[in-house]
């Protein structure tokens, strides 16, 4: 059944509720997050995560979620929109790994600068090197590490290459992998695209078809722990790639045909590029 757009007063009524939720989460992180203990960090992401999700009218689902997490632990998933990474907090809430220029964008890159975002330099093997250096010691201090090593998004009906050079703090770290499949459903449980974030989108696009929406449900999709043990990072990359497409429903293997992760290491003829906080490393493993 076809259900009408949200009004557009009541979705001027959310965005403007949004930017003050935002400014709300600066103010936590210029004053205070940065004294807080790791758990009370933590405390801080879930709420203010929630608490987005529930003024764009998005509701969390979980399957199979963990009661607890073990002491290291690296959250791997698909991608699909700049929401993906509030799901995540919402549950689960640990430091991203992002690519270096989300910390030059407006408001924005500061807000994921102060709550410990780990930036990859695209293209830069040394600064590459560092990164999953900085994982790795996160890792052993028993933070939740997530990454989405398809290094763009996709429209969630489908999953690209992993790169398996973001797997191996996983393995330095002597990390369990916890394998996560994302996707966003409407109020009848179909599958929607209103915050797929690909090709020309600009940000405010994507959040003013989402704030279209009358409802919409992300639903996360554990799959069960992968050891890192004796493991090579191609081979616990590859059945990482395959639990995750279990979970959403494609078969083992699945990659679409299209632009590269990165559209600049494609031919001219590639595309346009996606819109993606997440990076395509430097070694595409």
């Amino acid at each position: 059944m076809t259900r009408r757009a949200t009004p557009v007063p009541v979705r001027l009524a959310r965005i403007l509720r949004l930017v003050a939720h935002v400014a709300r989460g600066l103010w936590v992180v210029h004053t205070r997050y940065a004294s807080l203990p790791p758990g009370r960090q933590d405390d801080e992401l879930r709420r203010w995560a929630r608490g987005l999700l529930a003024i764009l009218r998005v509701e969390v689902r979980c399957h199979n979620a963990p009661e607890t997490l073990p002491e290291r632990c690296l959250l791997v998933s698909n991608h699909v929109s700049w929401l993906d990474i509030f799901a995540v907090y919402a549950v689960v809430p640990g430091l991203f790994v992002a690519k270096s220029e989300i910390r030059e964008w407006p408001v924005v890159g500061d807000l994921v600068r102060r709550v410990g975002t780990l930036f990859i330099e695209r293209g830069n093997r040394r600064h590459a090197r560092r990164t999953n250096e900085r994982m790795v010691a996160a890792l052993e201090t028993g933070r939740l590490v997530a990454v989405c090593p398809e290094g763009t998004t996709t429209d969630g009906r489908s999953l690209r290459h992993f790169h398996a050079a973001l797997l191996q703090p996983a393995i330095g770290a002597r990390a369990l992998v916890l394998p996560l499949a994302l996707r966003f459903v409407d109020h009848d449980g179909a599958q929607t695209d209103a915050p797929v974030y690909v090709d020309d989108t600009s940000l405010a696009e994507s959040l003013w078809r989402i704030a279209a929406m009358p409802f919409m449900a992300v639903e996360l999709r554990f799959a069960p722990y992968v050891s890192t043990e004796s493991q090579h990072r191609r081979e616990l990359t590859q059945r990482v790639h395959g639990l995750i497409a279990r979970e959403l429903g494609l078969p083992h293997g699945h990659t679409p045909s299209g632009r590269p992760a990165d559209p600049r290491a494609g031919s001219p003829s590639a595309g346009h590029p996606t819109r993606t906080p997440y990076p395509a490393p430097a070694d595409p493993g």
